[in-house]
């Protein structure tokens, strides 16, 4: 059913303001635990018709959320939300629909020879009811894709959406209230005493998505309870220009992924490292490469704002504080405060211990850090919290195979940016200081799930043979099971 996104903005308005007191939360999750209780596990026709009907709901509604996120942002490109939000998007309701039902069967797994003739399998088991707390920077894509595992693997979910995108927000939890029933997935709106009352609930897992600072926060939290997490955060994803790569390609590459919704995206680059010299050539490639992506940038509707006036101004202070302290700042674009459109900025000279190189950018300032030797390079990367990301651009194999073997990152592209986080089926997550846990495709099934391992011990079995008062022929079968 089409919404009409003013009508429907204030009608979610005001259930997400009634949804969202810190007193109701508790109340939310009992009911949908009582139901879970009620229905452990569903079969895959009923999983299957959830995911359908999430589908159809949403992409039913396409305009009116590109609508309101292109409100919430000031400028939010349509063609980024169809690529970056919907085509993610649909592609993950594919593969869980291609594949859910075969995810969902018992595998069996070896008992081993003393154990025989007993079996082993695991069960994949609805782990209950997961929680999900969602960024502003791809409201749609990190809300629902974490749902669309929830869902594959037969849970129950609460939504936690953010409050910088509130009409998106306000409209995804409408939609969400006219195709499921409250107490099998529900949305909650509010601040961020909200956002830490949703945090403390008992959840059975709890998948958030943000910054490394509040993930800190969020795993306080969930340790009151013992609920286990998937932290999705992010940090200062590395790319690395080998020697011999293809440099404009490299660029061009680097470039599309630095623009994507003006670089407010956990796994973009944020600092490139390249062959020293090369600096120079990297800033011209990327001037040309910058105008031909966006012509006539005042007026380019391609191009996305950054979020927040707040967010705008953390951006220059960022640049500003580098070049105080003897960065060269190289503008590819203007910016315009009042519209927040900012256009990218590179950055040579920075010093290692300014602000711009110590916290996770998010937004359109690369960073360029030159090397002499791959030795160089991945020392200077392995110096850093580990990443969400690594971007490598070269084609001779012995780079390739180095920088994978010797470099540590949630997830990695080999002459691609950001494109990783697309690939139906690889796990999307992070490592250490960039997070824990994994989703997406079959990992986000297992995520939701419990993998229960059942042994079944057969009619006949020899478990008495191994059983006290230990004796002579315990002592010849311990010996026999012992050895080497």
């Amino acid at each position: 059913m089409k919404q009409d996104l003013p009508e429907a903005v204030a009608r979610a308005d005001s259930q997400a303001q009634a949804d969202a007191s810190v007193s109701n939360l508790s109340a939310l999750l009992a009911a949908q635990r009582e139901a879970y209780l009620r229905a452990p596990f569903p079969a895959w026709s009923e999983r299957a018709r959830h995911l359908r009907a999430l589908r159809d709901i949403l992409f039913a509604n396409q305009d009116a959320l590109a609508d309101a996120m292109n409100a919430d942002f000031g400028q939010r490109s349509r063609a980024e939300v169809a690529l970056a939000e919907f085509l993610v998007l649909k592609q993950e309701i594919d593969s869980a629909l291609r594949h859910g039902e075969r995810w969902m069967r018992v595998q069996r797994r070896r008992a081993g020879k003393w154990l025989m003739p007993g079996r082993a399998r695991v069960v994949p088991q609805p782990i209950g009811v997961a929680g999900i707390v969602v960024p502003w920077n791809y409201p749609l894509q990190l809300a629902a894709g974490p749902l669309v595992c929830a869902l594959a693997a037969g849970c129950r979910a609460m939504i936690k959406m953010s409050e910088l995108t509130p009409r998106t927000s306000a409209l995804f939890a409408d939609l969400i209230a006219q195709t499921f029933a409250p107490d099998h997935v529900t949305v909650v709106n509010g601040d961020a005493a909200v956002g830490a009352a949703f945090t403390a609930l008992p959840f059975d897992h709890l998948l958030f998505t943000g910054s490394t600072r509040i993930g800190h926060e969020v795993m306080r939290a969930a340790a009151a309870n013992l609920t286990p997490v998937t932290l999705e955060l992010g940090g200062k994803s590395p790319a690395l220009i080998g020697e011999h790569a293809r440099f404009d390609y490299a660029v061009d590459s680097l470039l599309l992924g630095k623009t994507l919704n003006a670089g407010q995206t956990c796994i973009a680059p944020d600092y490139v490292l390249l062959p020293r010299g090369k600096e120079d050539a990297f800033i011209a490639r990327a001037r040309v490469r910058f105008n031909e992506l966006y012509p006539d940038f005042a007026n380019n509707r391609d191009y996305t704002s950054i979020i927040s006036t707040r967010h705008y101004e953390r951006l220059e202070r960022l640049a500003d504080e580098a070049q105080a302290e003897g960065a060269q700042l190289h503008a590819l674009g203007p910016r315009n405060a009042a519209t927040r459109q900012f256009a990218p900025v590179l950055v040579t000279g920075a010093s290692a211990h300014t602000p711009l190189m110590q916290e996770e950018i998010f937004g359109p300032l690369l960073p360029i850090v030159p090397y002499d030797s791959l030795d160089e390079a991945l020392r200077y990367v392995n110096a850093r919290a580990r990443p969400l990301a690594l971007y490598l651009y070269a084609d001779d194999a012995r780079t390739v195979d180095r920088v994978t073997r010797e470099t540590i990152a949630g997830g990695m592209s080999v002459n691609e940016t950001l494109m990783h986080i697309a690939a139906e089926g690889l796990p999307f997550g992070g490592v250490g200081a960039s997070g824990m846990g994994s989703y997406h495709g079959y990992e986000g099934f297992c995520t939701f799930s419990k993998m229960k391992p059942v042994f079944t011990q057969a009619r006949l079995n020899g478990r008495h043979l191994i059983a006290p008062p230990y004796g002579k022929l315990f002592n010849t079968l311990i010996r026999v099971m012992l050895k080497f």
